[in-house]
């Protein structure tokens, strides 16, 4: 379960991001006194730190996307059948013959 200070950084966060503001330590704080709630001091450079480079709100927006995506990823590769199926296959072929060596090797997982 997420800590007080944790679900504190994570709003004072939110609230940056959705203002479209850069996420710095700083501002954590600064919005955590402005709402009145004390830190442990590490916390609000934990959390800039860790979200550094990344689009919050890309990632809210994919959190639940993932049973969603699967049809449009099973389209991509339909996509690059199209225009180039035999690289796929010969990974496939590579991969069947590494498990076809390790029968040869006359020992098995029931032997």
């Amino acid at each position: 379960m997420a800590s007080s200070n944790e679900l504190a950084c994570v709003y004072a966060a939110l609230i940056l991001a959705d203002d479209q503001v850069a996420i710095t330590a700083e501002k954590i704080q600064t919005i955590l006194k402005a709402a009145g709630v004390a830190v442990e001091p590490y916390w609000p450079g934990l959390f800039a730190r860790a979200l550094e480079g990344v689009n919050v709100k890309e990632l809210i927006t994919n959190v639940g996307s993932s049973a969603g995506s699967a049809p449009a990823a099973g389209a991509a590769p339909a996509a690059a059948a199209d225009t180039g199926a035999a690289k796929p296959e010969a990974k496939e072929e590579k991969k069947e013959e590494s498990e076809e060596s390790d029968d040869d090797m006359g020992f098995g997982l029931f032997d």
